[in-house]
């Protein structure tokens, strides 16, 4: 008390000291001072009974059901939060496209998910990573709207109490790392008996891992962001599940279809994209080789993490070179000039683009967070990331300015209508337009086409044989296509012995099918003019001598006259090592011959039989029996 007595006096010294007009100034800092102090002391003298509510005992069930509303329908939320990607109201919806065929949200089980990162259905990259500021303003609507009608006092006013609840004038919700604060601003009036008590701002600490959750998803998304590492994943089972880049023995076309490579690279990527796992202490690895799966984000994981991917979610694949839903692969060694030595390989290079979503999910006990990225390898290499410029996805300019009408009908050789797959190429650019659909007894198409003089209209059906008409005009309207109908007979090579095959080749307008027989003992061909051709190989055994012969070429002077274009002569040995050929043609022939759509129908077998030649025992044997082969005849049979 003293030495608040001896504060106070010396604030009247120096009171007494000062001139008037600084005396009002201290005294003006003098009650500003203790009303702020006294402020403070109220602000702290309240701050527990602000939202700390203090509640009689005979009211005390009551309120603690309204208290288990509140955390009931802030959980409610933050369930509706962490299963839709951070959102409960989702963006607008954007729907995909033929071209990019992933919307704007992933559908999972009947629900739409929010992308955080996808390419939409023009080939743009897009963002919809929510804020935590976003996802607590959905929150607070969400809590605000069920305290206003989930909220159910029945069960006490059968034991006499009358509860009064008015609408909820505001909701704040905060989210922390293990917990959400949700503070609400509500009028509660209860009666009992003769006792009233009323409350209008409550508190609750809500348990939750819902910010724990987010920032975690937060750190895998932008890791990935940073180092593709589900592109990189993407690719290693595209090289190894896909047809890529190879070189197979063999003298016949190789050929898959890109429907089968699609289905293999689902069932492949349902089987590895789980196999992913985050460095932490969730899993063990059961072998080694495991540690593949395993990404390192910076820190260790506790929460469970599951990467997933489903064949029922949709798919990008694009492959080049491919036609005809076929990708193709010529052998080497047969070409003209080259069957005499009957070795042959099979060199493969494709280029695919190609995308797909997994959803990735964290979760503890009954708790759980999720959100969908779609991975995206653009020819055989990892997108480029969001901040990197160029798009490469982007539909190509051509296809964007289709401004040209046309009617488009397909039919077969019948006239019977055939529903067909309709593109429109112009150079390298090949534009998706539609597809030819029964109306009234015909396969027709209404669509708008770029303007393109000399480009193609190309027909694509399932059994039929792919169609490109030549637009030299853009006056006709109507385009009539007639599709030729593939059918799949056996083949037969007559004269080939045990230890021999036959390379056998169907050339119609520059589209070459190739047969190797008896490995292969069928053959898909459409009605029209073929050249066929058709090589039988026997075991030989035959040495090509090495030899050496110079070569001598006219090359540049060096120095000062070469400047000046003077040459002069360098000459240079070359060295043909020993070979061993162990095939040769032992007979052969071709023929020109127009196969009717009659033939191929009522038959099941076509049968080639070329002319018989001696097996060649040297080189000037195995020349001889080439040019006999070149110069001799088939004859074509079907039965």
């Amino acid at each position: 008390m003293q030495k608040k007595m001896n504060s106070r006096s010396n604030i009247v010294v120096l009171k007494n000291k000062l001139p008037m007009s600084k005396r009002s100034q201290v005294t003006v800092f003098i009650i500003i001072a203790v009303l702020v102090v006294l402020g403070i002391g109220i602000f702290y003298y309240f701050k527990g009974s602000l939202f700390s509510v203090s509640v009689p005992s005979e009211f005390a069930p009551v309120y603690d059901y309204y208290i288990s509303c509140i955390d009931s329908e802030t959980k409610n939320g933050a369930l509706l939060l962490g299963q839709g990607a951070g959102y409960i109201e989702n963006p607008d919806f954007k729907p995909g496209s033929d071209y990019m065929p992933f919307s704007s949200q992933l559908d999972f089980l009947g629900f739409g998910i929010p992308y955080w990162y996808y390419i939409s259905g023009n080939g743009v990259s897009k963002e919809q990573v929510p804020s935590v500021e976003k996802m607590q303003e959905q929150l607070d609507g969400f809590v605000k709207e069920g305290l206003n009608y989930e909220c159910d006092f029945s069960m006490f006013e059968d034991q006499g109490y009358v509860v009064q609840l008015g609408e909820a004038e505001s909701v704040n919700t905060k989210i922390n790392k293990n917990s959400i604060n949700a503070r609400v601003n509500q009028n509660i009036n209860i009666y009992f008996e003769n006792s009233s008590w009323t409350a209008n701002s409550h508190s609750v600490d809500v348990t939750s891992n819902l910010g724990n959750f987010y920032e975690l998803a937060k750190k895998i998304y932008a890791n990935w962001e940073e180092t593709m590492f589900l592109e990189n994943y993407g690719i290693d089972v595209l090289r190894l599940y896909a047809p890529v880049d190879g070189i197979e023995k063999g003298c016949s076309t190789k050929i898959w279809r890109t429907n089968d490579v699609r289905k293999t690279l689902m069932d492949a990527l349902e089987a590895n994209v789980p196999a992913v796992k985050l460095k932490g202490d969730y899993y063990d690895l059961a072998k080694e080789e495991n540690k593949y799966f395993v990404r390192d984000i910076g820190e260790n994981v506790n929460a469970n993490i599951n990467f997933m991917y489903s064949r029922s979610w949709p798919m990008k694949m694009e492959v080049w070179p491919s036609e005809d839903g076929l990708m193709r692969a010529d052998p080497m060694g047969n070409q003209e000039g080259m069957e005499m030595l009957g070795f042959c390989y099979v060199p493969y290079h494709f280029v695919y683009d190609f995308a797909y979503p997994v959803l990735i999910q964290m979760y503890y006990d009954s708790e759980m967070f999720q959100f969908p990225v779609v991975v995206s390898i653009v020819k055989n290499k990892p997108r480029e990331g969001l901040n990197a410029s160029g798009n490469p996805q982007s539909v190509p300019e051509l296809c964007q300015y289709k401004n040209y009408n046309m009617n488009v009908y397909t039919i077969d050789n019948a006239l019977e209508p055939v529903e067909a797959d309709i593109s429109f190429k112009c150079f390298d650019t090949t534009c998706t337009i539609g597809k030819t659909k029964l109306n009234n007894g015909e396969a027709v198409l209404n669509g708008m086409f770029p303007q393109c003089v000399n480009g193609f209209v190309v027909a694509k059906a399932e059994g039929y044989r792919t169609k490109k008409y030549i637009i030299t005009s853009l006056t006709d309207n109507n385009l009539q296509i007639v599709l030729n109908k593939k059918y799949n007979l056996e083949l037969e090579v007559s004269g080939v012995g045990s230890g021999e095959y036959a390379i056998v080749t169907f050339d119609r307008e520059g589209e070459v099918t190739s047969v190797a027989y008896p490995e292969q003992k069928s053959v898909e061909l459409t009605e029209g003019q073929y050249e066929i051709k058709s090589y039988i190989y026997s075991n030989t055994n035959i040495n090509l001598k090495g030899s050496t012969s110079q070569k001598c070429v006219q090359v540049s002077k060096s120095g000062f006259l070469g400047f000046f274009g003077s040459t002069e002569e360098k000459c240079f040995d070359m060295q043909i090592p020993d070979q061993e050929i162990d095939t040769g043609i032992s007979g052969g022939g071709k023929e020109s011959y127009y196969i009717a759509e009659t033939e191929l129908e009522n038959s099941k077998k076509i049968i080639i039989s070329p002319d018989k030649l001696k097996s060649p025992s040297n080189v000037e044997d195995l020349q001889k029996n080439y040019n006999d082969a070149e110069n001799g005849g088939l004859n074509i049979e079907f039965e």
